[in-house]
């Protein structure tokens, strides 16, 4: 039996939360919306403008349930979350395993190469459906140049040069991605390459958004198996920066979040007056549309996966939580390597 918790997103601007007995009371103008019970959830995000009570901020921090505040684009804002929970001999551990520039690498390396393996899954998926040949061709040849740069890992000696090829793959990748829309969508869904703070059209601002609700699922799984969340060994340690969480997203960023958008628009589940364009150029999701998305999103977790060391599928929802435990236990040295997920 799988315990998967549901994260509660809260869309509506001006919403308020509050506690009332042993539940997630939400209001709207003063009228009750919803009432779920605590125990259900695992935590609460909030977009944009957000009224939370006092009493129920305790009441999350003492059941041990985040509460995530992000902008009305997704970006991250703060975090409220109780005492540092998980094995303080884990997170020495990781801390120790900073200083070992080989071992780093060894774990950045598998993380890199689970983003490639699943991007080109994406890739040779799109050819496989597109109807245009010269379209096939170039999704295919994508793929194939995908495919070097995974073998080309096992050569590389240092983080810099792990990066340079992760950049190089990234722009390969992305520079057929308008290929994998539907050609009769790709008028209101133009993509010309990707473009962040701010994204400068629909699909990236689909990304984005779909990027960062994502991220805060891998930082709370880092979390259930009490590894820091800030110490990664892929990306730049920086003050506020979740890079851990960061390293344990690239190998989920093509299998969920741009499968997912994909979805949407291509299914025509997203249109061009679901988005806005604000002062500056910056494009963005409506309130109705990111509630939109964030359903699916739930939904999505849901679906079975098949996983290498399991005999029983596991739902999409679970895979960052056991992905962290094997992180968990690659760090301990329990593991010759971290392993990363691979869709098949």
């Amino acid at each position: 039996m799988q315990n998967l918790l549901n994260t509660l997103y809260i869309t509506v601007p001006d919403a308020y939360l509050h506690l009332e007995n042993d539940t997630v009371r939400v209001d709207i103008d003063h009228e009750k919306k919803l009432q779920v019970p605590l125990h259900h959830l695992s935590g609460i995000v909030c977009f944009g403008h957000t009224l939370v009570s006092p009493i129920l901020m305790h009441r999350l921090a003492e059941d041990g349930k985040s509460l995530v505040m992000l902008d009305a684009t997704g970006r991250f804002k703060a975090r409220l979350e109780g005492a540092v929970s998980g094995n303080i001999l884990l997170r020495q551990a990781q801390f120790r395993l900073a200083d070992d520039p080989h071992r780093t690498l060894d774990i950045a390396r598998a993380c890199i190469a689970g983003k490639l393996k699943n991007s080109r899954h994406v890739l040779m998926r799109g050819a496989r459906d597109a109807k245009d040949t010269g379209e096939q061709e170039e999704l295919t040849r994508a793929a194939k140049n995908l495919a070097a740069s995974l073998r080309g890992l096992a050569n590389v000696t240092s983080l810099d040069q792990l990066r340079g090829i992760e950049g190089e793959a990234a722009a390969q990748y992305f520079k057929c991605f308008n290929l994998l829309i539907r050609a009769d969508h790709r008028v209101d869904f133009n993509f010309d390459g990707r473009t962040r703070r701010p994204p400068r059209d629909r699909v990236n601002a689909l990304l984005s958004f779909l990027y960062s609700v994502l991220m805060n699922d891998c930082r709370s799984a880092l979390e259930i198996v009490g590894l820091d969340p800030q110490l990664g060994y892929l990306h730049v340690v920086r003050p506020g920066r979740a890079a851990l969480a960061l390293d344990l997203m690239e190998e989920f960023r093509a299998l969920v979040a741009d499968r997912l958008a994909l979805t949407l628009i291509n299914r025509g589940q997203l249109r061009a007056n679901d988005f806005v364009e604000r002062e500056g150029g910056a494009v963005s999701l409506k309130d109705d549309a990111r509630r939109a998305v964030i359903v699916a999103y739930q939904e999505r977790k849901q679906e079975s996966f098949a996983h290498p060391l399991l005999t029983n599928n596991v739902a999409l929802g679970m895979l960052p939580v056991l992905q962290a435990r094997l992180l968990a236990r690659a760090i301990r040295g329990e593991l010759d390597g971290y392993l990363p997920y691979l869709v098949k």
